[in-house]
């Protein structure tokens, strides 16, 4: 049986649109330890952010983070950033830092990384943590 030429061509410009979303759809990237440290030492203008809720960044921590914890305020907090700034972004074991790159996604954020395992991989794989006592503010 011979296909006709024009059905070979409808079916390739059919699988066209499909192949165009893939791109759009990567809102963030997932790194492991290695590669979430080699890729932020790399960035000109980021930040480390630990989206961890204040209680738990008070224990061990990666060296520099900034604690923003994932569910308090994180829509004014996200009009606070730059949005030229890659973000890296870590939690416990990653599901957290998944939803805030999804949400900072939607905000306008482009340079996004997440900690694939969060800092319990981080830890796993020997990468250096610090516990520094940090304030509490008094309510």
């Amino acid at each position: 049986m011979m296909l006709r030429p024009n059905f070979l061509i409808l079916c390739l410009l059919s699988c066209l649109p499909l192949a165009a979303q893939v791109p759009d759809s990567v809102k963030f990237k997932f790194l492991d330890p290695y590669y979430f440290h080699l890729q932020y030492l790399k960035e000109d203008s980021s930040l480390l952010v630990d989206v961890r809720e204040s209680f738990e960044f008070r224990g061990k921590r990666i060296k520099d983070a900034v604690n923003i914890p994932s569910f308090k305020n994180l829509d004014i907090t996200a009009d606070t950033l730059n949005k030229n700034y890659a973000l890296f972004l870590y939690c416990t074991t990653d599901t957290r830092s998944v939803q805030v790159a999804e949400f900072l996604y939607d905000k306008g954020f482009r340079k996004l990384y997440c900690l694939e395992g969060g800092i319990k991989a981080w830890r796993k794989d020997g990468f250096p943590v610090e516990k520094k006592n940090v304030k509490r503010k008094r309510k």
